[in-house]
């Protein structure tokens, strides 16, 4: 492996403010920065200055085209590949990137699913240079992080509605800093910083596996001998081979500017984990984006399939995605750190109340934001949260907000110090708030950690949401200050009312306890098990008014992405189940009468000979019986699936929940008992041995 220099490795190619400061000029350099850092409008006066500097960096880069880089509603890296060559005078190609190409592409892509706000008719599309996100040279290609919009400027991706709520956000928080005579902070914005978990499997077992080429995760598969029970792959030593493929993803993330920092193995084998610094929501979407493509591209360059899917094997951890969200402003300042004396820091109460406010609002919004058919088999087991939304303080937090509630004095105290009982190591002050690896949406010390998003779903959706929600909720927050006569005062006075009639969103105890499930419906928080009853949320009429209310989504784009989601659900629950008839009918049924068929054979000659084995003939009978069980699940699957009617949407989804939770988990058991039976050589495909321990 060649020596580098991290240094000039990272954002080697990105065109970044190193770059542009020192390549454009300097009235176009402050135009740009002022639309990044302060929110300014975007000029178009500067776009062919900057497109002829972009093009010539990238060229010299290698670059031959460039890409308007996109996330449609389906959370997918999408873009149409363009090279810069513009015609050919004289045998010479006349290279062309003006400022319209770099700021307006019309892909059409009228293909992906708009929920209805796009008919065929009327399918033109636009994507739109966003001069927030830094544009990267990936291979030979200029990559340009763009909005994807309908011709009518309804949000058709993921950034959009993030820029939206970064807006809506921005203005609110600064018109609550400005009621409380904070003048000097020009913008606040969300920040984020996601951690990926992923699988990695031999790529030559994978391409065994119809159910991991399509579907991305295991349909069948009986569960091996050992597991995670032993917790020895969990941040244990990493394999050379894996290794090496870590190394070369951090080389080819840094190269384009994404501060991966933290990897390692996590609790099930085969499962891996890589987390990056926090960056503004936006740019934290793009990173994660350009994180989950590079692990896929990298991964098949060293023998390995990554897969992104909540839950690629039954009975070990699935996949998450831990959004870690805050609040900074321009100066640097982290809204929702305490300091040390959380009781006289009334500013990050007022800011912590709004998250708890608006957590419990918008509950249904924050289940609905994390929900993909994957998820839905992840909520609720091996270190994933339920599917119930609450939020985890910490006792000294509560301790505080229950005494501004109730007018008494915090009693203050010092830290706990961690006692080892040695005396060579050092004394770690312990922070107020422990992260509770059940919680759905905890406080870790001064951010917020979303932990029920699925691995391979984009942050788009759940930013927007947690963005929006609380903007509103500091929308109400600003008017009342304003209109104070004592600001201080109605200060403390929201804290109270936001602690009194929205406290009941907090739990600190255990998430996965029954007497939990049970409180927490006493409480009345949203209990919303699967996909298709949590896509409601978007059509909620308290939800609706929200973000007409931010100006995040019109009622047309909840409704349409109310539609996607049911959409999606349906089709891949439908290519699942046809997935699991095919390998039913063309491999696991066939090999598996082919094995009795020889096991009965011996048993018949042995017979011939005089010989009899009671373990044979019972071996036989139990294959049958499991081959004719399977056969039964199998038929009624079927018969489900063919039975499948056109129906209004919610109600379809729904009904494919019944065949996903019924008929398909019924014919999973009946295939993996007869996995049990067929001897590993006769069994048409790789075990969950092989799968998970052969790296």
């Amino acid at each position: 492996m060649a020596d580098f220099d991290l240094k000039e490795l990272f954002g080697s190619r990105l065109f970044d403010d190193r770059v542009m400061r020192s390549r454009l000029p300097g009235n176009v350099y402050e135009c740009l920065r002022v639309i990044r850092d302060e929110g300014g409008e975007w000029d178009p006066a500067v776009a062919d200055v900057v497109a002829e500097v972009m093009k010539n960096w990238a060229m010299e880069l290698g670059a031959t085209h460039y890409v308007h880089w996109f996330s449609p509603m389906t959370g997918t890296n999408s873009g149409k590949h363009d090279a810069f060559i513009d015609g050919v005078d004289f045998g010479q190609p006349l290279l062309s990137f003006s400022g319209k190409m770099l700021s307006k592409g019309e892909p059409d892509a009228s293909s992906f699913p708009s929920g209805g706000l796009r008919a065929t008719f009327e399918a033109r599309g636009y994507t739109t240079w966003d001069p927030t996100s830094p544009a990267f040279v990936l291979g030979t290609t200029l990559y340009i992080p763009t909005a994807f919009c309908a011709y009518t400027g309804e949000a058709l991706d993921q950034k959009t509605p993030v820029l939206r709520s970064m807006q809506a956000l921005n203005k609110q928080a600064l018109r609550v800093l400005r009621a409380l005579g904070d003048k000097a902070v020009i913008s606040v914005r969300p920040t984020v910083g996601a951690e990926q978990e992923y699988f990695l499997v031999d790529k030559e077992l994978f391409d065994k596996r119809l159910d991991l080429k399509v579907c991305g995760h295991t349909l069948m598969g009986a569960r091996p001998p050992k597991g995670q029970e032993l917790d020895d792959h969990y941040y244990g030593s990493i394999s050379e081979r894996v290794r090496a493929f870590m190394r070369e993803l951090d080389e080819e993330l840094w190269a384009l500017g994404v501060p991966a920092k933290t990897e390692h193995n996590e609790v099930a084998p085969g499962q891996y984990e890589l987390a990056s610094v926090f960056a503004s929501s936006n740019i934290a979407c793009d990173h994660n984006q350009i994180m989950m493509e590079l692990m896929r591209k990298v991964a098949l360059r060293h023998g390995f399939a990554c897969l992104l899917h909540e839950k690629p094997f039954a009975g070990v951890n699935g996949s998450g995605k831990h959004n870690n969200w805050s609040l900074s402003t321009d100066r640097g300042e982290n809204l929702l750190k305490p300091g040390k004396d959380p009781a006289g820091n009334p500013r990050f109460l007022l800011f912590l109340s709004a998250v708890i406010e608006a957590v419990d609002r918008y509950a249904d919004l924050l289940r609905l934001a994390a929900t993909c058919p994957g998820n839905d088999d992840r909520l609720g087991g091996n270190e994933a949260p339920p599917a119930v939304v609450s939020i985890f303080l910490g006792d000294p937090l509560v301790k505080v907000l229950d005494a501004v509630a109730t007018s008494h004095e915090v009693q203050g105290g010092e830290r706990k110090k961690l006692l080892t009982g040695v005396k060579s190591l050092p004394l770690v002050t312990l922070d107020d708030s422990d992260r509770n690896r059940t919680s759905p949406f905890a406080f870790t010390g001064n951010k917020f950690e979303f932990r029920m998003v699925g691995s391979s779903q984009s942050i788009g959706l759940v930013n927007a949401v947690i963005n929006g929600v609380v903007a509103d909720t500091l929308r109400g927050y600003a008017d009342r200050l304003e209109a104070a006569a004592d600001p201080q005062a109605e200060l403390m006075q929201i804290v109270r009312q936001a602690w009194v009639e929205h406290s009941r969103i907090v739990f600190n105890g255990n998430n996965y306890s029954e007497e939990w499930a049970a409180e927490a419906r006493r409480r009345g928080l949203p209990c919303l098990d699967h996909m298709a009853a949590a896509a409601r949320a978007f059509v909620d009429q308290k939800n609706v008014e929200m973000f007409a209310r931010t100006k995040i989504f019109t009622p047309g784009e909840c409704h349409s992405r109310y539609e996607v989601l049911l959409e999606r659900y349906v089709k891949t629950t439908h290519i699942e189940a046809l997935t699991m008839l095919e390998m039913v009918d063309r491999s696991v049924l066939p090999a598996s009468i082919e094995f009795m068929g020889r096991i009965a054979r011996s048993s018949y000659y042995a017979g011939q000979e005089g010989v009899s084995s009671r373990a044979t003939v019972q071996l036989v009978k139990r294959l049958a019986t499991g081959i004719d069980a399977m056969e039964a699940a199998r038929d009624r699957l079927a018969a489900k699936v063919k039975g499948m009617k056109t129906r209004d949407a919610q109600q379809e989804a729904d009904a494919w929940y019944g065949i996903r939770t019924g008929e398909m988990a019924r014919l999973r058991a009946a295939c993996d008992r007869l996995e049990e039976l067929v001897a590993d050589s006769a069994w048409p495909m790789p075990g969950y041995s092989d799968l998970l321990y052969d790296l």
